[in-house]
């Protein structure tokens, strides 16, 4: 009796060490860069920042949520052709243009809903400009200038602005799982005057992993109250995420949607998308009581018709929770 007593105080204090961990609000940094790999590459995708702010709302234990995240975010995107610069030797060669210049500034809100049957719904919004007023090639020379890069040259053909109102929907749900390995369906629509279009795919996890709806795989590693014991105290796996995508429109390719583009003195260069891209992410995902970390490396298939070559980048998210 002395003895069941003792095992039973001891997995009390476990599981009440494991359920202290949880913390509802986290902030974060994510940053992009086809640097990153090590290609020696400065084209297309080339640049991007992220600042988060999540907080996990209160949940009823009736519901079948198990986890409600809302999401608050500042973004920018920089894009440019096969390279940074295609003023070669002082001469002006805009046919290197072959994925347009332009920058994508934004401010975004989430909500993100995590059920106990571990599929999520996360619903987006975000607000924002395309063009000059996003201020892509201030950022590029700054970096470029003071990093001891080359000088940009070509960002007078890039996207002219654009107010832009976009909004998105996710969705996860996990298919199967064993001890150390699952897989899940994901999917998600686009609809905007920035970013319109669909895509489907799949994520394959490999290591020591939570569920849906508290994993960094999900972005929701800040949560209330556990409804249920995590499967592991700190996440650290691999995961394998294939997507194919259908884009309907892209104004950082075809230019702002309700602009006109009949001015015949406007430097302007706008290319013509490519409906169908294939994407792999290969990532690695880990937490420790405090922070979660998130590095992928990521490659897509060609945007444009005129991309002489496919592209990829580099991703590193860190996230510090707290309260």
């Amino acid at each position: 009796m002395k003895f069941k007593l003792l095992v039973f105080a001891i997995s009390f204090l476990c599981a009440a060490n494991v359920f202290a961990q949880t913390h509802s609000t986290e902030i974060g940094l994510q940053t992009d860069n086809d640097s990153y790999l090590l290609q020696g590459s400065d084209r297309y995708y080339t640049d991007g920042i992220y600042f988060y702010y999540r907080h996990a709302q209160k949940v009823s234990e009736s519901s079948s949520l198990a986890n409600r995240v809302l999401g608050i975010e500042i973004g920018q995107k920089i894009y440019n052709p096969q390279s940074g610069s295609v003023n070669y030797k002082g001469g002006d060669q805009p046919y290197l243009v072959d994925r347009p210049f332009a920058g994508y500034l934004y401010a975004g809100a989430t909500i993100n809903f995590l059920y106990k049957n571990e599929s999520a719904i996360k619903l987006g919004a975000q607000i924002g400009i395309i063009g000059p007023g996003a201020f892509g090639k201030e950022v590029q020379d700054y970096v470029h200038d003071h990093f001891g890069f080359y000088h940009p040259g070509g960002w007078e053909y890039q996207i002219h602005n654009e107010a832009q109102l976009n909004l998105s929907a996710n969705y996860t749900k996990l298919i199967a799982r064993d001890s150390w390995i699952d897989a899940s369906f994901t999917g998600y629509a686009n609809l905007g005057n920035g970013f319109s279009g669909a895509g489907a795919g799949g994520i394959v996890r490999v290591g020591n992993f939570n569920q849906l709806f508290n994993s960094v795989i999900t972005q929701s590693s800040a949560i209330q109250k556990q409804s249920s014991a995590p499967l592991h105290q700190h996440e650290i796996f691999f995961y394998y995420k294939p997507l194919l995508n259908y884009v309907l429109y892209d104004a950082t390719i075809q230019g702002g949607m309700f602009a006109s583009h009949d001015d015949p003195t406007s430097l302007e260069i706008r290319r013509t998308k490519e409906p169908v891209i294939f994407s792999n992410q290969f990532g690695v995902g880990f937490t420790t009581n405090r922070f979660a970390f998130d590095v992928a490396a990521i490659f897509h298939t060609k945007e444009t018709k005129e991309m002489v070559r496919s592209e990829q980048w580099g991703s590193i998210t860190a996230v510090y929770r707290f309260k």
